[in-house]
């Protein structure tokens, strides 16, 4: 538990069941003494609470098990697939911590929506190229207008940096927000902007050289783009 010990990545992992029986165990214990990570797991659970009530039970098709066993422990060139997995597994781990939680969001939000507006609190983007490459996890106080900035899979750009970009149409030209790390959390203000234009932004990353760019511009290219979406309940 200590190579990721981060309280609201860990409560996320427990709330989604994305841990391993051993660390969900240690988790389950640890949280018996560390009131804040009780009160951090409390509050994944119950925004995770409405998707499973919204959402009907569904039994896996005959035979569905025994295909994914076969799968995982074929041989493939004397190498058994499950080597492999395990290789990438901390890699996925991860991207299905910010895929999964923007896709409960989502679903919440669809579930919810016909019974209560959300009142005004958090956003989240994930910053991606694609569906399958999520770089990173951007949540937003909108109160304070702080961003938190966390790295999902960002590969390392030796001699390049990464720049977070806020773009708007009614600000003109992309506004930097500063160069962010592709391994460690990160926190930037946005309090120079009104709430509106932090809300309907585009967030988007570019490759620039190392430190920023030099003309206060994007001059590199953006590699990952992404918008917010309401997740306080």
């Amino acid at each position: 538990m200590t190579e990721f010990d981060d309280i609201d990545a860990i409560a996320a992992e427990f709330a989604l069941g994305t841990l391993h029986d051993a660390e969900r165990r240690d988790v389950q214990a640890r949280r018996l003494v560390d009131p804040a990570l009780d009160k951090a797991i409390g509050a994944w659970e119950a925004r995770l609470s409405p998707l499973a009530e919204a959402i009907a039970p569904l039994d896996a098709p005959e035979g569905f098990f025994a295909r994914i066993e076969h799968t995982l422990f074929e041989i493939d060139g004397g190498r058994s697939n499950v080597i492999d997995l395990q290789r990438r597994l901390r890699h996925w781990r991860f991207a299905a911590i910010a895929s999964g939680a923007l896709a409960a969001c989502l679903a919440i939000g669809f579930a919810i929506w016909p019974l209560a507006r959300p009142p005004a609190g958090n956003f989240v983007a994930v910053l991606q190229k694609d569906a399958s490459s999520p770089a990173f996890l951007i949540s937003v106080n909108m109160d304070t207008r702080v961003l938190t900035v966390r790295p999902v899979a960002a590969p390392a750009e030796p001699g390049h940096s990464y720049e977070l970009w806020l773009v708007n149409a009614r600000l003109g030209a992309p506004r930097s927000l500063g160069v962010i790390d592709e391994r460690a959390v990160s926190v930037r203000p946005a309090s120079t902007y009104d709430r509106a234009t932090v809300e309907d932004a585009t967030y988007a990353v570019s490759l620039e050289p190392a430190g920023g760019s030099p003309t206060g511009a994007p001059t590199g290219p953006v590699l990952f783009t992404g918008k917010l979406i309401q997740t306080t309940l």
